[in-house]
């Protein structure tokens, strides 16, 4: 087993607080996939892990194992291109903070698809009746900035409103628009 750090990878598909599911059924476990620019010091380390923890365990076959690490120019998905993405998983909980260590909750809305995050992965390979694997068990996750946000929408901030405490309850005007 290998352990890695994902420095400032952007976060899709993410089920950190809440079991995956496959149409509509539970995945049992916890997952994300990180975007990994192709040209950046971290697609390489993740690749060498890829291949020396395959290696190890499953020797030459290792390259006809299913990998957790996909090309993203194969996808159709917004951010995918120029990328190499690592789909990490695990059935306990990972641990997700924010960027002063301090816990995230799903209702904080601070990690989100889109977001940048740093990411503790491991990288492992096994062998059972179904094939061949080299896996990336997810550790941990920790917000790291804001990114634009996939599938729908940008991120809620307590910033876009006013302060409207000292203000009047409700206007005078009785236009319904």
């Amino acid at each position: 087993m290998s352990k890695l750090m994902l420095k400032d990878v952007r976060l899709s598909f993410p089920s950190l607080f809440e079991h995956a599911s496959y149409q509509g059924q539970s995945l049992d476990k916890y997952e994300a996939t990180f975007l990994i620019p192709k040209d950046s010091d971290i697609a390489k380390e993740v690749q060498a892990a890829v291949k020396e923890v395959g290696m190890e365990v499953l020797g030459k076959e290792w390259s006809k194992a299913k990998l957790c690490l996909l090309d993203g120019d194969t996808k159709d998905y917004d951010g995918y291109e120029g990328m190499w993405a690592i789909k990490a998983s695990t059935k306990k909980r990972p641990v997700i903070i924010n960027k002063d260590k301090s816990a995230v909750t799903e209702e904080d809305g601070v990690v989100y698809a889109g977001c940048y995050v740093n990411a503790s992965i491991s990288i492992y390979a096994f062998q059972n009746n179904y094939g061949k694997f080299v896996q990336a068990q997810l550790n941990a996750v920790q917000f790291n900035r804001d990114g634009g946000a996939f599938g729908g929408g940008d991120s809620f901030s307590m910033d876009e409103f006013d302060d409207v405490s000292d203000g009047d309850d409700a206007s005078d005007d009785d236009t319904p628009f």
